[in-house]
């Protein structure tokens, strides 16, 4: 009968020891913003036409990954084929002029020798073969810029990076400074217009999380600006590995704007049944009304709404 008693007494007592109780406390949770930031680009600098002309051929399209300084087209201006074919006769013209002032030149040290001419007439001579030397040394000049001019037809690529637009086609008609092409490069980063009410409750190196298509990541807030645009603060967030294939491509993000103190206890503690959430205090089921899961020290809780009180004991499983 003794041992009777102490079985019975060992089933009841035992589970009671091994119980694992938590204290419920106030616990610090972090309110989330969700709103949507931009894709964009760190910069975003147009390739441009540095010559008027025919745009012969276009070597890229929007998405096409391009490096510094590479060919993306190249643009022709006739006209620039006839000025070298004027000034190459020019250049003829005058070193014919050249030919006959040095032989002018050269008759006259003749008879300035043998006391026939004067030797202002000789210095006329050399001056007039001096001009013309320089004119064909200006000419030759003048030659190589627009030759420099043609060179500058093609159309090179500002900075590594993807093409974003592509303005104008094979055919197309351009101005000196004309856009061929844009390319964003330098790294992207999401672009957020945050409500200019939670200014005050941001700062730069906050922690912001992005759903991201691999899942749920965690970003920086790299800058916030400080000129307020059509009621909003606008702020940059740096994201490792971000998605760069979509720019402008809206992405969900959670800002922390406040923090509070929540009645919350472990996932663990609540039971369901019937439609009713319980948790065990004391030994006794207690209906509670569950609100939001947060998740605290990498732990998850579910924050009571009414149902229990700071100072409790809550029994887990």
């Amino acid at each position: 009968m003794t041992r009777w008693i102490a079985a019975i007494f060992f089933f009841f007592t035992a589970p009671l020891a091994a119980q694992t109780l938590y204290d419920v406390a106030p616990v610090p949770v972090t309110e989330w913003k969700a709103i949507y930031g931009r894709v964009e680009a760190q910069n975003l600098i147009p390739a441009r036409a540095r010559i008027g002309g025919t745009l012969v051929s276009l070597s890229v399209s929007e998405g096409d990954l391009v490096t510094a300084g590479q060919i993306l087209g190249e643009i022709v201006d006739e006209k620039l084929d006839f000025q070298i074919s004027a000034l190459d006769a020019q250049l003829q013209a005058t070193g014919s002029q050249l030919g006959n002032a040095e032989s002018e030149l050269v008759r006259g040290e003749e008879l300035l020798a043998r006391g026939v001419t004067t030797a202002q007439r000789l210095d006329a001579l050399r001056t007039q073969a001096e001009v013309l030397r320089n004119q064909i040394a200006a000419t030759q000049a003048e030659r190589r810029l627009v030759e420099q001019q043609a060179t500058e037809g093609r159309v090179l690529a500002p900075i590594s990076g993807r093409v974003l637009t592509v303005p104008v086609a094979t055919g197309a008609v351009v101005m000196p400074g004309e856009a061929v092409a844009t390319i964003g490069g330098g790294g992207f980063f999401l672009r957020l217009a945050v409500p200019e009410r939670h200014a005050g409750l941001m700062s730069e190196g906050d922690t912001i999380r992005i759903d991201a298509a691999q899942g749920e990541v965690e970003g920086r807030l790299a800058k916030l600006y400080p000129q307020i645009e059509n009621g909003r603060v606008i702020a940059d967030v740096e994201v490792p590995a971000l998605d760069d294939a979509f720019v402008d491509a809206r992405v969900l993000v959670r800002l922390p704007i406040d923090t509070r103190d929540v009645i919350a206890v472990p996932e663990a503690a609540l039971a369901q049944r019937f439609g009713l959430d319980f948790v065990t205090v004391d030994s006794a089921e207690r209906v509670v009304v569950p609100g939001q899961r947060h998740v605290v020290d990498g732990s998850g809780y579910i924050e009571i709404l009414s149902g229990l009180r700071a100072g409790e004991a809550v029994v887990l499983p």
